[in-house]
């Protein structure tokens, strides 16, 4: 059964890399049933309002197995939240979620939306080298998810797909697009529930 293995919030910290130098990447598992509104998870905090956070990226979810099969790659241990994540999921393909989709989590209703782009800062907080790059190669980017009813999450409450979509615009697919694949974003206009962010860049390319 596709579940929640972890739940995981942090505040805002003094960081040493990017230009804000202040980050809440540092994601940590909690217990207990955490509230979910339409900008994220109670508990945790957005430095870089710019580039995160807000209705199009409420909540971030990194599947267990992905996490995984990065610490097999990296040879070190990936905790819950190591990747900056709200939700880390198990058993739901995350990579292979459409945009658009809904998932009923705990009392909450989430919608994937957008995709988690690599930057200096995540490069930063993994202390790996040649991270961005590696981590984009891979393309398993983990999703962002809109709040479409606010409710609670818990550790252990089931991820049900309560509504698909007819399309085959993935996660991994509008990662591509995004990154090293450009040619593909006119694809991710069929995909009206797509984030603001997302919606821009395909009329950008459009109008090229």
């Amino acid at each position: 059964m596709s579940h929640v293995e972890s739940v995981n919030v942090g505040p805002v910290v003094e960081v040493p890399w990017g230009s804000l130098k202040r980050s809440g990447i540092d994601k940590r598992p909690v217990t207990g049933a955490v509230r979910v509104d339409t900008l994220g998870l109670f508990g945790d905090a957005i430095a870089d309002l710019q580039h995160h956070g807000g209705h199009d990226q409420a909540v971030y979810a990194y599947a267990a197995e992905d996490l995984q099969d990065w610490a097999v790659e990296l040879g070190r241990e990936l905790r819950p939240g190591q990747f900056g994540e709200n939700l880390t999921t198990r058993g739901i393909d995350v990579t292979g979620a459409r945009l658009g989709e809904r998932w009923q989590v705990g009392s909450a209703l989430l919608e994937v939306c957008a995709v988690r782009i690599p930057c200096s800062v995540f490069q930063g907080f993994l202390d790996e080298r040649r991270w961005v790059r590696r981590f984009t190669e891979r393309g398993v980017p983990g999703a962002y998810l809109r709040v479409v009813e606010e409710g609670e999450v818990a550790v252990g409450d089931a991820i049900d797909v309560v509504e698909q979509r007819s399309h085959d615009v993935t996660v991994g697919f509008a990662f591509r697009a995004l990154t090293t694949q450009r040619e593909l974003l006119p694809a991710l206009a069929e995909e009206p529930r797509a984030s603001a962010r997302i919606q821009r860049r395909v009329r950008a390319f459009a109008d090229r």
